[in-house]
């Protein structure tokens, strides 16, 4: 066999470089809620981000026999958890940083459409939602220092 066509051996082409992206698309889920929840949650979050920052759309998808897909985002969305006071500090955080923000509250598990998730959110005073999960995106260095403390989705 011919070493030198093996990835890595000397005068072989170099592999393909994973691009490494200078922003990061986090969501942040309250520990407590129940798996359809979070999966609930997190689908909510992740659309208010992609109609506020559009570049984070990459192109439409098609497979080899040329049927249509919709885009989605060019870029891994991480999901993390933590405890309500985590999420109450992480908003702060995002929003003095004046990061592009999606909140859920607790509320709008009771409500069943848009215009009363609105309301419900109008409702209630920045420091008093009470939030089960926000999304941001952002500089990866401002996004991580959001999320301090916050833990990896298991």
């Amino acid at each position: 066999m011919d070493t030198r066509t093996l990835p890595g051996a000397p005068g072989a082409p170099s592999a393909p470089t994973v691009p490494r992206f200078d922003t990061k698309i986090a969501v942040l889920l309250r520990e407590d809620l129940e798996p359809w929840q979070r999966l609930n949650v997190t689908a909510f979050l992740v659309s208010g981000l992609g109609t506020a920052v559009p570049e984070l759309i990459g192109e439409p998808y098609a497979d080899a026999d040329g049927t249509a897909y919709l885009p989605m985002f060019r870029q891994p969305v991480l999901v993390f958890e933590g405890a309500g006071e985590l999420l109450a500090s992480a908003h702060a955080r995002a929003l003095s940083r004046s990061l592009p923000v999606a909140v859920f509250t607790a509320e709008l598990f009771a409500t069943g459409n848009d215009r009363d998730n609105r309301a419900a959110v109008r409702a209630v005073p920045t420091a008093g939602l009470d939030l089960v999960g926000l999304a941001l995106h952002g500089p990866r260095n401002a996004v991580d220092k959001v999320l301090k403390g916050a833990r990896m989705h298991p």
